[in-house]
């Protein structure tokens, strides 16, 4: 390799010209990478996927996510889902139910995981138990107003959608027929996720590989239930009806409950996320609506993925994490300490009064590096 040779001296230089020198030489460097690098403005698919391999998620309610591979070991693929609408009865608080629109039986809908660049092929059912029409509506996918043009339901029929799942990051889904209807059936429980992970999965804010031993899912729901003279949640007969009621109630933009994963109490005590000192969890919110600002009292978000978008470099250090309604995000913490940590939305008024609270009991030993009690509480001296 020849050497480079420079008409003049870098001795014979000052210090400023050399810095000079210096950052030219980065400007120029950086120029070429910059030329040679695709932008996301000029991404090219090829195919319809109808050639690749196809493999079957199992979804599963939240908390819990399905099993996936953290680093894809195969190349694209087809992700066959299926999701069933269920219209049912549910308890969000004790002796307070309401008419839930979901999928799969869950406020929130299940997670599902695939790669960037996978393909997506949901078989949506509606039975003709329902009384709605149904659809659904992936932030992730291209074109037709995200499958939810292509997707309408009645009951008694089924749909089959494929997307390529060509951006990673976490995004919403939820069902949108469209006009009033559409608020009234995401806030009746029909929301979920899609967390696309890079191929080569998830880096640290050095570009670093990083992997993580659990994960979770959590979406804040605000929940619109009518009351009667009485002070209590009116009970509907049929889910017709509580449309109706519904469609008034959330005009008021008023809540009658602020909920983790679509009841009160629905990760708290028995029903508490689990992990281990040293673990490395990965949290996952979406919010369908509603903003939302996740805090892991005694934690913090030590990567944190605004939008959830895993392609930007992550965010370090975070104490709360905002979710703006109609997006996602993703936060890693390791824990340090055993504890019964609390995960709030830090408006407190939300978290205490109308039950956005949830718990992430941790086992292992207390490290006093931390943290150390040097005085109990005692009279003042």
């Amino acid at each position: 390799m020849k050497k480079l040779k420079f008409p003049f001296s870098l001795q014979k230089l000052s210090s400023p010209a050399i810095s000079l020198f210096a950052l030219m030489l980065v400007m120029i460097f950086s120029a070429c990478k910059n030329s040679s690098s695709t932008s996301v403005l000029d991404q090219k698919n090829d195919g319809n996927g109808d050639n690749l391999n196809r493999v079957t998620q199992e979804l599963v309610a939240p908390p819990m996510v399905p099993k996936f591979d953290q680093v894809d070991k195969d190349g694209p693929k087809i992700v066959q889902v299926t999701m069933t609408v269920q219209e049912k009865k549910i308890e969000v608080a004790p002796g307070d139910s309401m008419w839930a629109f979901t999928f799969n039986g869950t406020v929130p809908g299940p997670l599902i995981v695939v790669h960037q660049d996978d393909y997506v092929e949901l078989t949506l059912k509606n039975p003709a138990t329902n009384t709605q029409i149904h659809n659904i509506d992936f932030h992730a996918a291209t074109g037709a107003e995200g499958g939810a043009d292509l997707t309408h339901i009645n009951p008694g029929e089924q749909v089959k959608l494929r997307f390529k799942a060509t951006r990673a990051g976490v995004f919403v889904y939820h069902c949108a027929p469209g006009g009033l209807m559409t608020p009234i059936h995401v806030l009746s429980g029909m929301n979920g996720a899609i967390m696309v992970l890079p191929r080569d999965g998830l880096k640290d804010e050095n570009g670093n590989s990083v992997t993580f031993d659990k994960a979770y899912y959590i979406a804040e729901q605000y929940l619109y239930l009518p009351k009667g003279p009485d002070g209590k949640v009116k009970e509907f007969a049929t889910p017709q009806e509580s449309v109706q009621a519904i469609g008034d109630q959330i005009k008021t933009l008023i809540p009658t409950y602020i909920v983790f994963n679509g009841r009160v109490g629905s990760l708290l005590g028995k029903n508490a996320m689990t992990a281990k000192v040293g673990d490395k969890v990965l949290f996952i919110t979406a919010e369908a609506n509603n903003d939302s600002r996740f805090h892991l009292i005694g934690g913090h978000a030590d990567l944190f993925w605004p939008g959830g978008k895993f392609n930007n470099r992550p965010f370090t250090d975070y104490e709360t994490w905002a979710v703006p309604g109609g997006s996602a995000a993703a936060a890693l913490y390791k824990f340090r300490e055993p504890h019964t940590y609390t995960l709030v939305n830090h408006n407190l008024i939300e978290a205490v009064a109308f039950g956005a609270v949830g718990q992430v009991k941790v086992e292992g030993n207390w490290d006093s590096t931390y943290m150390k009690l040097i005085q109990k509480a005692s009279p003042i001296q």
